[in-house]
């Protein structure tokens, strides 16, 4: 061997052992959305969101490998699986859809990967329990979006209320955490019906509904899936309120809607009504830069379903230099340690609201991460 091969020879090796070392080191991020499917609405502007995602924090390059489930819970599991076993992330965000999610929860917690979960139903986070510590929730919880709700109705006079949602996690937790809230406030649950999302007809819950003459009607189903009950009750006479959850929180309940859901009246996020915000609201600025960033990027304003994923990359932006001190990105060690960052977050403004986590609770958002809205002229507009 000449003496040049002596020379290079422990150089390649050890650039080869330096690439293999920051190949580990590299954080890998999975997200599964709901880009196809019944539920396309809510994982389209997610999937769009993920190239505005942070790719480097804290001298660390992180990569992100996206997967669409096809709004199918089975699916879920799938791609879940394969994120964790085959391509080894340090976290998780998605699913899109909150039987999605819920059903991929186990697999998670046994894996001990932090999961971000876009989706509307508290049940993902409540009640906390060991499996559920690891999934943190970047949507408002049910009861603080009810609880603005319930509050309108009181001071607007509506005694009695017939509720219609979807039968799954979104609908079974909006109806118990309403019921609650409503019997509290003297507020009376007449009807209550259900529907899959899927669902082309809704004639037979709408004609229960108005036999049972209430005051108002509380439509509880997230995106697209939201139009059909309020559209169906309108071409059947109906002309009192109706409110809606957070889940009909996109431009297109709008677009499907028409003149069919004017006055309607939700609590959901600033970012509806940007221009029409305060200045010192502390997600304004965020909020704005994001829909500029989204709007370049793929031509369209998002849907707040997309803001729910470009929080988890702030989120994300804040837990990882803290993690990074007790473990190397693909370890386990970083991996706990990432979720246990994201439990001491505090005061961070996001587009959504401000996030303070903690062990107890893995949403964080308090009132400034709602405000209530009404359809006026065929527009978003601030329910002042």
């Amino acid at each position: 061997m000449s003496s040049l091969s002596r020379l290079v020879r422990p150089l390649l090796l050890t650039s080869l052992l330096a690439a293999c070392h920051l190949a580990q080191a590299q954080i890998k991020v999975g997200v599964v959305s709901s880009a196809t499917g019944p539920i396309a609405l809510v994982g389209i502007p997610q999937k769009n969101t993920v190239p505005l995602l942070p790719t480097k924090v804290a001298g660390q390059t992180i990569e992100y490998i996206a997967l669409d489930d096809a709004s199918d819970p089975t699916a879920s599991v799938s791609a879940i699986k394969k994120l964790i076993n085959e391509d080894k992330v340090d976290a998780l965000i998605g699913p899109s859809g909150s039987p999605n999610a819920m059903g991929v929860i186990q697999f998670v917690a046994e894996a001990g990967v932090p999961m971000f979960a876009p989706v509307g139903t508290a049940a993902v986070v409540l009640p906390m329990t060991e499996q559920k510590k690891w999934v943190f929730k970047t949507t408002q919880n049910d009861d603080l979006i009810a609880r603005a709700l319930v509050q309108q109705m009181s001071q607007t006079g509506i005694k009695t209320v017939g509720f219609i949602g979807t039968a799954d996690p979104y609908g079974d937790n909006w109806h118990k955490v309403f019921e609650g809230m409503a019997t509290q406030a003297g507020i009376k649950l007449v009807s209550v019906e259900r529907f899959q999302r899927q669902d082309t007809s809704l004639t037979a819950q709408s004609l229960k509904t108005l036999a049972a003459k209430p005051d108002a009607v509380l439509i509880a189903a997230p995106g697209s899936s939201s139009v059909l009950p309020q559209t169906t009750l309108y071409d059947q006479g109906y002309r009192g309120k109706v409110y809606q959850t957070h889940g009909a929180a996109l431009p297109d309940f709008l677009k499907l809607g028409g003149k069919k859901v004017e006055g309607t009246i939700l609590a959901a996020s600033g970012m509806l009504v940007l221009d029409q915000i305060s200045d010192s609201n502390p997600s304004k600025k965020i909020a704005s830069a994001y829909v500029a960033a989204y709007e370049k990027l793929n031509g369209t304003k998002p849907a707040t379903f997309g803001a729910n994923v470009y929080d988890a990359g702030l989120l994300l932006q804040a837990a990882i230099p803290v993690a990074l001190k007790s473990g190397k990105p693909g370890t386990p060690a970083f991996r706990s340690a990432l979720r246990d960052a994201l439990e001491q977050v505090r005061e961070l403004p996001a587009t959504q609201g401000v996030y303070n986590l903690s062990a107890a609770d893995h949403s964080g958002f308090d009132e400034r991460g709602r405000e209530l809205i009404t359809v006026k002229n065929g527009q978003w507009t601030l329910l002042k």
